[in-house]
Formats: C-alpha cells, structure tokens, sequence
C-alpha cells in the first residue's frame, strides 16, 4: 500500500501557504495551523484535518491508519468547505461507507484545507475516539 502523501486528490495536494484556524466541534476547540510546521505526523495527507487533530490532542478514530482504506475518519465540514478541496472518487467510495455521510462529509485523513479561509469541523460522536478529549 502507498503513503497516504503519494496519493493523488483533486484540489488537495498542496500544503496552505498561510495560517488559518480549524475548530473542531462539539468540543469547540480552535487550532492554529502553521503551514511552516505541516506535516506534524504521518496521519494521512501533510496538513490533512486527521493531521491537525491528532497533533492538536483532538481524538479522531482512524482504523486504517490515514490511507484512505475505511471511513472511520469520517467528518463533517461545517465551515469552510471551498477551501477543502474536491474529494477524488477513492474517497468518495469510503464515504459511501460512512455512517451518516452528508454533502459535507470527508474523511479527516483525505481532507487537507488550502488556509483560504478557516475552516469548522464536526466529528460525528461515533466517530470520536472513547478514549480521547471529544465527549
């Protein structure tokens, strides 16, 4: 299987060339992303909103790893979805797979935001990990 970084994403392969937040709900907590320090892990696409969240201590479930290969990353862009890019059809088959997907939706691992605007993220309560900070 390849990196998720090889992988192609109509709209989604570049990094933000400036700073913008995402806020993550229901927690309501508000990240600065500094595109200067992307990728900060090996979550799915460098910058992809799995990336931030996981760097940031927000809890995304993520069976797969960031490969694209489940929906479990699946979330919901409440805010800022022009600035996210158009899912290639790889994603959109996972999606298909996700409890509750809406016009919204992406998978946290895929979706890497251009720092056009900030941007709003919902992670669906089955979607939030047991263990982590979203309740």
């Amino acid at each position: 299987m390849s990196s998720p970084q090889g992988q192609g994403q109509a709209g989604a392969g570049r990094l933000p060339r400036q700073s913008y937040n995402i806020t993550f709900l229901p927690a309501k907590v508000t990240v600065e992303v500094d595109p200067g320090r992307l990728p900060y892990g090996s979550h799915g696409r460098p910058g992809s909103v799995l990336d931030v969240a996981l760097a940031a201590g927000v809890s995304i479930e993520h069976a797969c790893g960031g490969f694209s290969a489940c929906a479990t990353c699946h979330v919901i862009v409440r805010e800022g979805t022009d600035s996210c890019g158009q899912p290639d059809e790889q994603e959109l088959d996972r999606l298909d797979e996700a409890y509750g997907a809406t016009p919204q939706s992406r998978l946290g691992c895929q979706c890497v935001p251009d720092g056009s605007c900030d941007v709003v993220i919902e992670i669906p309560r089955w979607g939030r990990n047991v263990g982590g900070d979203l309740k």
